[in-house]
C-alpha cells in the first residue's frame, strides 16, 4: 500500500506544482502561459455517424497525455497547445490525426470500418446462416470493462468475459484482448499484459498495441522482447509524440544493454523531432537521457555539461520539471562524490520548493471561501477538487520533496564528515516525513542522524535515534506483510478470471474442432448405409450383450450416484462457507466505515470464534444438534451487536428434548436467519423481534420455528435496490439443493416450509422439521 501511495503523490506532484505555478501567473484564467506556449482547453465530442451516440471509450490523446472521458459532460476535455497534434483512436474505426488551429470544440463523427460490419461465417457448414451478437452489447461491455480497467479488477475482467462468451469479428477479438492487455498493464502484472497483447496482434496488426506490449516488457526489463517489438513499428502509422517515445525506447534499451552507440543515435533522433516540433517535454527528458549515456560511459566532465544545460532546460520548462531534474543531478553528482555541487543543487531546490509553497499558502488563502471551477483549474481531476484539497494536497507533495532533499543533503554532509552540520538537516528531514508520514524516509533519516551522533561521540542519543530507528524498521516490516497479504488475495482473485478467460477460449477451440468434425460426419453417412445390413446382424448379439450390460450398469450406477450426491454436496458446502465469510466481513466493514474501532475489534475477535467452528465443521455431512444451536447463538449475537437499534431475539429450547439424539447439517439454518435479519427486520422502522425457538413434535421429530415480525417477503422484494433484483441469492438456493440431496439420501431426514407470519402478509415464519438420527 505504501509503494501505491507513493506513486500516486508522485503522479499528483508532477500534476498539481506545474499547475499552481500556472495559477499564479494567470490569476486562474482559462488559457495558461507556459515558457513556450498556450495551454488551451477544448472539448471534443466523438460520436457514431449512424446513431449519433456518444462513444465513451475511444481513446483521445496529445503530447503523450490520454484524456478521459466525461460520463456527466460527455465529452473529452483536452489541454494541449495551438498546433498540437491530437489522435482519437479507437478499435471499431480508423485513427484520425489533426491539428489544432484553433480554441474552438471539436465534434468528431466516425464511422464503423467495414471489417467490423461484416457478419461472422459459421466455420463448419457453408449452408449454416450468419451470426453476429448484439453490437450493442458489446460496446456496451467493451465500454464497462474500459471503465473499470483502473478501479476494479474484477469487474472490468468480468465484462471481458462476457465478450468472450460470443463470436466476434477478428477485428473486435483484437480490440478485446488489446483491452485485456491494458487492464492486466494498470495492475502491474506486465507478463500477462504482454501475453495478451500478442494474441491481440494476431487477430489484427495494430502499432499501438505493439507499443502497450513494448512499454509492458521495459515494466519487467525484457529488453529483448521490447527491441523487437520496436524495430517493427511502423512510424509512418503513428502520431508525433509517439514517433518520438519509439526512439526514446529504442535509445533506453540500447542504454541497458550499454550498447552506447545505437543509444546514442536513437536518442538523437527523437530530439531532432522533439525541437523541430517543439515539444518541450521531450526535449528536457532526452538531454537528461544523453547525460545517463555519458555517466554510463564513465565520461564525468562530459555529463556535467549534459545535466547543467538539461537543468537550464527544465527550469524553462515548469518549476515541477526543474525541480525533478535537479534531484536526478544531485543524485548524479551524489554517485561521483561531487558533495559540495550535489548540497548546492539540494538547497536550490529546497528554496524553489518553500518559494512556491509560500505562494500556494497565498492563493488558498484569498480563494478559501470558493470553489475552483474544471476551467477554472484546467479541468483538474475533472471539477471535482476544491481549493482547499488542491492545496492541502500540494503542501503534502512540497513537504514530501523537503524531507527527501533534507535527508540527501544530510547524507551528503555525512560523506563528507561535517557531522555537525549535517544534524539540522537530518532532523529536519524527520521532521517533515513524519508530518507526510513517509516512514521509509524518516527510517533512512533516522539511521543516519544515529550514525552521526555516535561519531560526534554523543552515545546517548545515539542509542535513543537508534531505538527510533529499530521500532520504525518494525513499523514497515508490518506495513510490507500487509501489502503482500494484499497482493496475494488480489492474485488469487485475478487468477480466477484467468482461468475463467482460458477456459472460455479453449471451449471456443473445442466447439469448432465439434463442427469440423460432424461436417465430416456428414460425408461417411452415405458410406456407413452400405454397412446397415451387417449391423442388423451385429445388433442381435449386442442386444444380448446389453442386457447384461445394463443389469452391471444399474448396479455400478447405485454405487455412482452416491458418490455424485457426496460430491455435490462437498461442492455446495464449499460455496455456503465464502457466502457466510464475505456476508459477515461486510459487517466488520460497517465498523470501519464509521471509524467505531473498538465495535470493529470485538465483532472480528467474536466472528474468528464464529469461523473457527465453521471451519472445523465444514467437512461434515452433520453435526450434533447442540453444536450447530452453539453456532447459531454466536451468529445472532454477532448481527445484534450491529443491529441493536433494529431488533431483539429471543433462543428458546424445549429442555424434554435430547439435543444428542438429533443431528443437522452443518450451517443449514443460518442463512434463514440472516434472511429473517437482512430481509425483514432491517427495513422495519420500529424495533422488532426474532424468536428462534425448537420443539418436540413427536418421539421421532422435532421442530425448529425462526420467527420474525419484520416487513414480510413482499415488502422486502419491493424494497430491494435495482442491483439487489439483479443478483440472485445464492445462500436460499444452495440450501434448497443441500436438502434435497440429503432427503434424497436419507429418506426425508429434513423438511422446510416458508409462510407469512401474520394475515396482513408481514412477518415471516420459517419451519424446519428434523427427523431422529
Amino acid at each position: 500500500m505504501f509503494t501505491l501511495l507513493s506513486t500516486i503523490m508522485s503522479k499528483v506532484y508532477r500534476i498539481i506544482l506545474p499547475l499552481i505555478f500556472l495559477m499564479i501567473q494567470t490569476g486562474f484564467s482559462q488559457d495558461i502561459k507556459t515558457g513556450f506556449g498556450t495551454l488551451i482547453e477544448i472539448k471534443v465530442r466523438v460520436v457514431d455517424q449512424e446513431t449519433g451516440k456518444s462513444i465513451k471509450n475511444a481513446y483521445v490523446y496529445a503530447n503523450g497525455e490520454t484524456f478521459p472521458y466525461s460520463y456527466i459532460n460527455q465529452y473529452y476535455l483536452v489541454r494541449l497547445k495551438l498546433n498540437d497534434e491530437l489522435v482519437i483512436w479507437h478499435p471499431g474505426f480508423k485513427t484520425l490525426f489533426f491539428r489544432v488551429e484553433s480554441d474552438e470544440d471539436i465534434r468528431v463523427e466516425l464511422t464503423e470500418t467495414k471489417e467490423n460490419r461484416e457478419y461472422q461465417q459459421d466455420v463448419y457448414s457453408r449452408n449454416r446462416s450468419k451470426v453476429m451478437s448484439s453490437s450493442d452489447d458489446y460496446f456496451t461491455n467493451l465500454d464497462s470493462a474500459n471503465f473499470y480497467k483502473k478501479i476494479n479488477i474484477e469487474k472490468s475482467l468480468s465484462f471481458i468475459e462476457n465478450i468472450l462468451r460470443e463470436n466476434y469479428s477478428d477485428g473486435r477479438n483484437a480490440a478485446t484482448y488489446r483491452l485485456l492487455g491494458d487492464i492486466y498493464y494498470e495492475w502491474m502484472q506486465y507478463d500477462l499484459a504482454i501475453s495478451y497483447y500478442k494474441n491481440s496482434l494476431q487477430y489484427r496488426e495494430d502499432e499501438r498495441t505493439k507499443y502497450q506490449l513494448i512499454k509492458a516488457a521495459m515494466a519487467i526489463k525484457e529488453f529483448d522482447i521490447a527491441e523487437t517489438y520496436l524495430l517493427t513499428i511502423k512510424t509512418s502509422k503513428l502520431g508525433l509524440f509517439e514517433k518520438i517515445l519509439v526512439y526514446e525506447n529504442l535509445g533506453d534499451i540500447y542504454l541497458e544493454k550499454k550498447e552506447f552507440a545505437k543509444a546514442i543515435t536513437n536518442y538523437n533522433r527523437a530530439l531532432k523531432i522533439s525541437e523541430d516540433n517543439k515539444v518541450t517535454s521531450k526535449i528536457t527528458d532526452i538531454n537528461s537521457k544523453l547525460g545517463d549515456v555519458s555517466v554510463a560511459q564513465g565520461n564525468i566532465p562530459k555529463a556535467n555539461r549534459q545535466f547543467r544545460n538539461s537543468i537550464k532546460l527544465a527550469s524553462e520548462e515548469s518549476p515541477v520539471r526543474s525541480l525533478e531534474e535537479k534531484d536526478k543531478v544531485a543524485d548524479f553528482y551524489n554517485s561521483t562524490q561531487q558533495f559540495d555541487k550535489e548540497i548546492n543543487l539540494r538547497k536550490q531546490a529546497l528554496l524553489e520548493t518553500k518559494q512556491l509553497n509560500d505562494s500556494v499558502l497565498l492563493i488558498a488563502d484569498k480563494e478559501s471561501n470558493s470553489k475552483v471551477s474544471a476551467n477554472d483549474s484546467i479541468g483538474i481531476l475533472n471539477g471535482f477538487l476544491d481549493v482547499g484539497n488542491l492545496f492541502d494536497t500540494y503542501q503534502i507533495s512540497a513537504i514530501n520533496s523537503a524531507s527527501v532533499n533534507n535527508y540527501k543533503i544530510g547524507r551528503a554532509l555525512v560523506e563528507k564528515e561535517d557531522y555537525e552540520e549535517a544534524i539540522p538537516f537530518l532532523k529536519k528531514s524527520i521532521e517533515d516525513a513524519d508530518k507526510n508520514k513517509d516512514l521509509i524516509v524518516k527510517k533512512d533519516a533516522t539511521r543516519k542522524l544515529s550514525e552521526v551522533y555516535e561519531n560526534v561521540g554523543e552515545y546517548d542519543k545515539a542509542y535513543k535515534t537508534y531505538r527510533e530507528y529499530v521500532s520504525l524498521v518494525d513499523t514497515l516490516y508490518a506495513r510490507k506483510e500487509q501489502e503482500i497479504e494484499y497482493s496475494k488475495r488480489t492474485a488469487k482473485k485475478s487468477a480466477e478470471y484467468r482461468n475463467r478467460i482460458a477456459s472460455l477460449e479453449k471451449d471456443k477451440a473445442l466447439s469448432d474442432s465439434r463442427y469440423d468434425l460432424a461436417f465430416k460426419n456428414k460425408q461417411l453417412s452415405v458410406e456407413r448405409t452400405k454397412l446397415q445390413q451387417y449391423v442388423i446382424y451385429s445388433l442381435i448379439a449386442g442386444i444380448l450383450a446389453m442386457i447384461v450390460f445394463t443389469y452391471l450398469l444399474f448396479r455400478s450406477n447405485k454405487q455412482q450416484k452416491l458418490s455424485n450426491n457426496l460430491l455435490a454436496l462437498k461442492s455446495m458446502r464449499s460455496q455456503m462457507n465464502p457466502h457466510f465469510i464475505f456476508n459477515a466481513l461486510n459487517s466488520v466493514n460497517s465498523f470501519i466505515a464509521v471509524n467505531d474501532e473498538r465495535n470493529a475489534n470485538r465483532y472480528l475477535s467474536e466472528f474468528s470464534v464464529l469461523m473457527r467452528s465453521v471451519l472445523e465443521n465444514s467437512d461434515e455431512d452433520f453435526i450434533p444438534f447442540a453444536k450447530e444451536v452453539e453456532l447459531i447463538e454466536l451468529y445472532v449475537k454477532l448481527e445484534h451487536n450491529r443491529f441493536k437499534e433494529k431488533f431483539d431475539y429471543k433462543i428458546s429450547i424445549d429442555e424434554a428434548i435430547d439435543l444428542d439424539q438429533y443431528s443437522i447439517p452443518p450451517m443449514l439454518l443460518q442463512p434463514y436467519i440472516e434472511n429473517a435479519i437482512w430481509h425483514g427486520l432491517r427495513y422495519k422502522e420500529e424495533k422488532g423481534n426474532l424468536h428462534i425457538e425448537v420443539q418436540k413434535v413427536d418421539e421421532e421429530s422435532i421442530s425448529v420455528l425462526i420467527k420474525d415480525d419484520g416487513v414480510g417477503r413482499k415488502r422486502s422484494q419491493e424494497l430491494k435496490t435495482k442491483n439487489q433484483l439483479k443478483q440472485k441469492s445464492k445462500g436460499m438456493s444452495t440450501i434448497k439443493k443441500r436438502i434435497t440431496i440429503l432427503n434424497d439420501m436419507y429418506q426425508d431426514k429434513i423438511s422446510v416450509s416458508v409462510s407469512d407470519l401474520f394475515e396482513n402478509g408481514t412477518g415471516t415464519q420459517v419451519k424446519l422439521l428434523l427427523k431422529r438420527n
